[in-house]
């Protein structure tokens, strides 16, 4: 372990739980419930595991949680008839649809049935539209949560540069937007690793975020030092000196890049919890105001 201040997703995520629960309780005290419903196709095992982390984690901070699932052979209308139901009730108040959906099932069909103001995982590309003029309805999860873990440890923005490696939809473009709008004021370059010397442009960061879904690509080389380093990726890799014989790891290497790094998000522990968390925090926000209040 080297100098770099770790960032603890855990403890971040924690305090957001804790205020998401008081804002539970104050709708309670108002006969609201906040209900999240996540939609489960097929039996994918690490879907499984995820929603029901989710299920979990809701039950705890008193939110109404259903998990509906639907074999893979669904048709495609099928599931958007499901999706439009879950728009009717009004016990309802956030909806997601675990990906990934079978092969035969067009995903963007599915996220433009969703309600915009239920789409608790800011997918829809009415809030994405939203995201990228500043005027968010709700920010995808992952993205958010990068966001508080930087307000929590005050990490400075204003006028730094941003190097986010990865364009996914999910994490790399809205995170890339929420960076550079006003308020948060950092000049972004949105890299991939297909980037010619990516080397160069994260050496530049000042902020470097990765969220490519390649293990160890990001090396102490590539780090400025002092720079703040944000580990978005997850990858299972082999590990015999592990009783399961994997183990996870980030899109950084964590060992040496530590050494160089001002501020360091570990994997396990790191962005991981804030991603359910800010779920979380989305799904009360929806009920709040689905109920005006």
């Amino acid at each position: 372990m080297g100098s770099a201040v770790l960032i603890d997703g855990k403890a971040v995520a924690k305090r957001s739980r804790i205020e998401v629960k008081q804002r539970a309780a104050r709708l309670a005290a108002l006969h609201v419930t906040p209900g999240l419903a996540a939609v489960l196709v097929g039996d994918d095992p690490a879907s499984e595991a995820y929603v029901a982390n989710k299920a979990r984690t809701a039950a705890r901070l008193k939110i109404n949680s259903q998990v509906i699932r639907r074999p893979s052979t669904i048709s495609q209308d099928e599931l958007i008839d499901l999706v439009i139901a879950l728009n009717r009730d009004e016990s309802v108040h956030g909806i997601l649809v675990q990906s990934p959906l079978p092969s035969h099932i067009d995903e963007l069909a599915v996220t433009l049935a969703i309600d915009p103001t239920k789409d608790v995982d800011g997918f829809h590309p009415y809030n994405m539209g939203m995201l990228l003029i500043g005027r968010p309805v709700f920010e995808p999860c992952t993205p958010l949560g990068v966001m508080k873990m930087l307000e929590a440890y005050e990490v400075p923005t204003v006028g730094c540069h941003a190097v986010v490696v990865g364009r996914s939809t999910i994490v790399g473009k809205p995170l890339a937007a929420m960076l550079a709008r006003r308020g948060i004021d950092a000049t972004v370059t949105l890299a991939h690793s297909r980037s010619a010397d990516l080397g160069a442009f994260c050496r530049t960061a000042d902020l470097l975020i990765a969220a490519v879904g390649r293990p160890g690509l990001i090396t102490a080389p590539m780090v400025k030092p002092g720079a703040t380093v944000i580990d978005v990726g997850i990858n299972r890799i082999t590990d015999p000196t592990t009783e399961s014989g994997q183990r996870l790891v980030g899109d950084v290497d964590f060992d040496s890049v530590s050494e160089v790094a001002g501020h360091l998000t570990p994997v396990p522990g790191g962005v991981g919890p804030m991603t359910v968390a800010m779920l979380m925090h989305n799904t009360v926000v929806a009920a709040e105001r689905l109920s005006g209040i």
